[in-house]
C-alpha cells in the first residue's frame, strides 16, 4: 500500500514547527495550539461596568437608577490607539444596569422603552452587552426610589408590611394581587419586546424587597411566588435569566421554570459585620449553605453565576484591611462557585492586587483553547470538508450564549465562510471533542486557499460577513480576528 504524507503544523506560543510523518490514511493537516496566557476580554465573562459603559469616567444614569444624565455621553476615555479604557479597572464586555420601575413606566401603560433602547445601543457602540435589572422599588429611605406614583396612589401610603426592615423592607404588599398584575405585567411587556435581543446579555429576576434583592421572599405565598417568577420565565425564553440566591422555595421554583443562573451580593464579606451578627458572614455562612440548601449547586451548568462586591476594592483595602491571602481566598471561592462575571461597581483596583485580578479574570467563566484540529489538505468543490477538533475549556463554567464555529477559506480571488452546527454552550470545563464536516460551495473557484477559523457573532444582517466574537488565547490571530490554520486546496470533482 502506498504511504501518503500527513502534514503536521504545531503552533506553540507563536513558534511554528512543521514536519512530515508517514501514514496510511490520506493527506491531512494537523494543527496543535497551546494557551499563550493572554488576558482576554470576551462576551459574557469577566468584570462588568456598573451604571456606566466602557470608557465612561462617571455613571451614565441619573442618581442610582434613573434616566440617562442630561449631559451624557461624556468624553470617553481612550488610549493612544483610540481603544476605550476604564481608569484603573479591567476592560469589560458587559454593562450592568439597574432601573427602577417608576422610570420605565412613569404613567400606567406608558413605557419608556427609549431608555432601554438607548442603553442597548450605547452598549453595542462600546463593544458591550447589557445585563439588566428592573427593581420595583428601593429602600424606605428614598421616596425617589418608590414604586411609580400611579401605583402608590392605587395601593395607598402604607409602607409597613410582613417583612419590615430599616434597610430592605417591603414598601408595598407583594401579596396584593395588583402587584403581580402591574409590576409583573411590566416585566411581561419588557420580555415581549426584548427577549432574544442580541445586545441583552441576561436579565435579573427581581421580585420583592428593596432593590428587588429578594428580602422576605421566603414569606411569599406560593401563588404569589409563582406569578412573579412566571412573569420572567414565560416571556424571556431566549435571553438568559438570573435569580438572587434567596430561599429554597423561590430558587427551586425558578429552577423548575427556566435554566436560571444565580447571583449574590456582598462577595468579600468575611467579617465586615461579624461582631454584630454573632460571627455570621456572607462568604463563610450564607453562600456555601444557600447554594446547596436552595438547590443551586448545579445551576452553573445551564445558567450564568454572577457575584457583586461588598463595598468595593478600596473598601476591602481600607475598611477591611484585607491581606493578599484573604483576597486570594475570596477569589478562589468565587471560582469554586463557578462564577462567570463580577460587578466590582466600577471602583479602581488597587495596584498591588492587579496581577491577582488579571489571573482571576482568566479563570472566570469559559476560556476556550483549541488544542488539536485536523482537516484535509485537499477538497473538491461541492464536496465535504471534514474536520476533527479537540477544545479545552480552561475556565470554570460554560458559555451561555451561542456563537457559531466557522471556517473561512480565502485567497486573492474568492472567499467563503462555512458555518458548523456545534453548540458551544455544551463545552463544559475540561476537554471537548467536535468532529463534523461542512460542504464546499459548488461555485467556489479552484485553487489554494488560506483556511482560518473563528467563533463568530450570530448573523445580524443578510449579506454582511459575520465577525469573530470570541478571542482565543493562541498566537495565530489575523488582523481581523480570525485564527490561521494553514492552507487548503480546492479542486474540481474527479
Amino acid at each position: 500500500m502506498k504511504k501518503i504524507s500527513v502534514a503536521i503544523a504545531i503552533l506553540f506560543f507563536g513558534t511554528a514547527l512543521f514536519q512530515e510523518l508517514s501514514a496510511q490514511s490520506g493527506d491531512r493537516v494537523l494543527v496543535r495550539f497551546h494557551d499563550n496566557g493572554e488576558l482576554l476580554t470576551n462576551p459574557g465573562k469577566g468584570f462588568m461596568t456598573f451604571q456606566r459603559f466602557e470608557g465612561d469616567p462617571a455613571n451614565a444614569l441619573e442618581g442610582c437608577c434613573g434616566d440617562f444624565r442630561e449631559e451624557y455621553p461624556y468624553e470617553v476615555l481612550t488610549d493612544e490607539q483610540g481603544n476605550l479604557i476604564n481608569e484603573n479597572y479591567p476592560n469589560t464586555s458587559m454593562a450592568y444596569l439597574r432601573f427602577y420601575w417608576r422610570f420605565l413606566e412613569p404613567e400606567q401603560g406608558q413605557y419608556r422603552w427609549d431608555i432601554l433602547d438607548r442603553a442597548l445601543a450605547t452598549a453595542r457602540e462600546r463593544g458591550q452587552t447589557v445585563k439588566l435589572a428592573v427593581m420595583s422599588h428601593g429602600s424606605p429611605y428614598h421616596d425617589a426610589h418608590d414604586v411609580p406614583d400611579w401605583y402608590r396612589e392605587m395601593v395607598g401610603e402604607r409602607r409597613e408590611w410582613a417583612f419590615d426592615s430599616s434597610v430592605n423592607a417591603w414598601m408595598v404588599d407583594p401579596e396584593d394581587l395588583r402587584y403581580a398584575e402591574f409590576y409583573g405585567g411590566f416585566i411581561r411587556k419588557m420580555g415581549e419586546r426584548y427577549d432574544g435581543h442580541p445586545d441583552l446579555e441576561a436579565v435579573d429576576t427581581r421580585i420583592v424587597g428593596a432593590w428587588g434583592e429578594g428580602a422576605g421572599s421566603s414569606m411569599l405565598t406560593q401563588p404569589t411566588r409563582e406569578a412573579l417568577i412566571d412573569a420572567y420565565s414565560d416571556t424571556f425564553k431566549k435571553t438568559p435569566l438570573i435569580m438572587l440566591l434567596t430561599d429554597e422555595k423561590t430558587n427551586r421554583y425558578g429552577m423548575s421554570q427556566a435554566d436560571m443562573g444565580w447571583r449574590a451580593d456582598c462577595m468579600g464579606d468575611i467579617g465586615f459585620w461579624a461582631e454584630d451578627q454573632d460571627g455570621w458572614t456572607h462568604m463563610y455562612d450564607y453562600y456555601p449553605q444557600g447554594i446547596i440548601n436552595y438547590g443551586m449547586q448545579d445551576a452553573w451548568k445551564k445558567g450564568h453565576v454572577t457575584l457583586e462586591i461588598c463595598y468595593n476594592f478600596p473598601g476591602w483595602k481600607n475598611r477591611g484591611n484585607f491581606t493578599k491571602e484573604e483576597v486570594e481566598y475570596i477569589f478562589e471561592q468565587g471560582l469554586k462557585w463557578r462564577m462567570s462575571s463580577f460587578n466590582a461597581k466600577s471602583a479602581p483596583v488597587p495596584e498591588e492586587w492587579q496581577d491577582m485580578v488579571d489571573d482571576w479574570i482568566k479563570k472566570m467563566g469559559y476560556r476556550f483553547v483549541p488544542r488539536r484540529i485536523s482537516y484535509p489538505g485537499e477538497v473538491v468543490r461541492n464536496g465535504k470538508l471534514d474536520f476533527t477538533t479537540w477544545w479545552e475549556n480552561r475556565g470554570v463554567a460554560p458559555i451561555y450564549r451561542q456563537f457559531p464555529l466557522a471556517f473561512r477559506l480565502h485567497n486573492e480571488e474568492a472567499s467563503t465562510i462555512l458555518i458548523t452546527d456545534v453548540d458551544i454552550r455544551e463545552w463544559m470545563p475540561g476537554d471537548n471533542l467536535y468532529d463534523d464536516a461542512v460542504f464546499i460551495p459548488h461555485d467556489l473557484p479552484t485553487g489554494e486557499y488560506k483556511i482560518e477559523m473563528a467563533l463568530i457573532e450570530p448573523a445580524r444582517e443578510a449579506g454582511v460577513e459575520p465577525r469573530p466574537a470570541i478571542h482565543l488565547p493562541i498566537d495565530s490571530r489575523t488582523a481581523d480576528g480570525w485564527y490561521s490554520l494553514g492552507s487548503i486546496t480546492v479542486i474540481e470533482s474527479p
